[in-house]
């Protein structure tokens, strides 16, 4: 064999090994770094369900969602004290945990911070899963926070004038204030046995996911002024409780490339021994 072919074939063979690495592990990473989507980092060890300044949140990537004034409910105010909110999310399997940061001037007892979740796989509006133009509307279940109770409160909705409290209660939250910022932490487990009424969470799969939250401070007349659908919301946004690691793609290009090696090897030593002849 001449060496110009040994060398073409080298060539080939060295972008089949470089071209596998990144359809097993390149493209993952890619995808990984889309903005809009929540992502629950799986992680070992207890999850801070009761700490929202824990070291562990470290651990877990934050993704900023524009907040705006709900407008789909004549009870509707034109400005809102949230103007954008990150979240981070850490998951171990089992459990799920879910903080919540925004600048809040003051501290007051009717702040409050809800996350919400379609439930099964009908199309909700965001708005209390309300049929709008083009949607049908669905039941949604929403996670609920009250600065004055400092505790979570599991609810269900499919429309307007819909919303109540679960008769199960497994939704779990606490909220820290500090330095004109609230932390608030909600927990619950990835799966339920009401998936009538509860959001479902599989680990590897994207679901719908939005967030509320009212500044419960007070106006001149003693009136609180976000309160009830007076609050600020976002749109559906993506949430994915990541899977645990699959390593099946660097198995694969490890033996591409231990295959390459042994192929260079072969044909290095043949060639030798062709111009040795």
């Amino acid at each position: 064999m001449k060496p110009e072919t040994v060398t073409k074939w080298l060539i080939r063979l060295g972008s089949t090994v470089a071209l596998l690495a990144v359809l097993t592990g390149g493209a993952v990473d890619g995808v990984a770094q889309e903005s809009g989507v929540v992502r629950a980092a799986l992680v070992t060890g207890a999850l801070p369900v009761d700490d929202p300044n824990a070291t562990m949140w470290n651990n877990a990537a934050p993704t900023v969602f524009p907040m705006s004034p709900q407008v789909h409910w004549p009870e509707r105010i034109q400005q809102v004290t949230v103007q954008d909110l990150t979240v981070r999310a850490l998951h171990d399997g089992t459990q799920l945990a879910v903080l919540l940061e925004y600048e809040d001037p003051t501290e007051d007892p009717d702040d409050a911070a809800a996350i919400e979740f379609m439930v099964g796989d009908k199309k909700a509006h965001f708005a209390h899963g309300q049929p709008m133009l083009l949607v049908e509307g669905g039941p949604v279940n929403i996670w609920y926070w009250k600065s004055r109770d400092n505790k979570g409160v599991d609810l269900w909705a499919k429309g307007f004038g819909t919303l109540r409290p679960h008769e199960h209660q497994d939704v779990k939250a606490k909220g820290e204030y500090a330095n004109g910022k609230w932390k608030v932490v909600f927990s619950r487990s990835l799966v339920t046995d009401h998936p009538d009424e509860d959001a479902q969470i599989m680990p590897g799969q994207f679901i719908n996911i939005a967030f509320a939250v009212w500044d419960g401070r007070k106006d001149d007349a003693g009136q609180v002024i976000e309160k009830g659908s007076q609050k600020a919301v976002s749109s559906w946004w993506y949430f994915r409780a990541e899977p645990p690691p699959d390593y099946s793609g660097y198995v694969y290009a490890g033996v591409a490339a231990v295959l390459a090696l042994g192929f260079q090897f072969v044909l290095i030593r043949k060639l030798k021994e062709g111009q040795s002849a």
